[in-house]
């Protein structure tokens, strides 16, 4: 013969969900800029320079000690490493020239709207890692 015992009743536990909840309504925080250096927001033609793809023209944006926003018309994979030929034409047969390689971390693919219609460029963020020698100018023949 069996003997069929009664369960306990389960105890209430509600209180649980509630007690997990929070009692009051902590406020947004505003987005902070987490950017280590200064960015100085101008546009200006650069040399983007790669053993695979290269040498093309580009414009900076966005540029800071620790790197550089350009828009090109293609992006280099990620992990890439360029140079970035700063140029500046003194006089007829004089360039100033700063060279750093830097490593391609970003990719974007911007959307904006001119006066009439929209239009989309490319544009990848690099980081900087070293500045190099300037060498020789980057032959008219190398650019496309």
């Amino acid at each position: 013969m069996s003997v069929k015992r009664q369960r306990e009743p389960l105890p209430d536990l509600g209180h649980v969900l509630e007690e997990s909840r929070p009692h009051r309504i902590e406020p947004v925080v505003p987005a902070v800029d987490k950017r280590v250096h200064t960015r100085f927001d101008k546009a200006f033609l650069v040399v983007i320079g790669s053993e695979l793809y290269g040498d093309t023209w580009a414009i900076a944006r966005n540029v800071s000690a620790g790197g550089i926003l350009v828009e090109m018309s293609y992006a280099p994979p990620l992990g890439t490493v360029v140079t970035v030929h700063f140029q500046h034409a003194r006089g007829d047969d004089l360039l100033d020239e700063i060279v750093v390689r830097a490593e391609v971390k970003h990719h974007h693919f911007l959307n904006f709207k001119g006066t009439e219609e929209t239009a989309a460029t490319r544009a990848i963020g690099l980081r900087f890692i070293e500045f190099v020698d300037a060498g020789d100018r980057v032959a008219d023949d190398r650019l496309h």
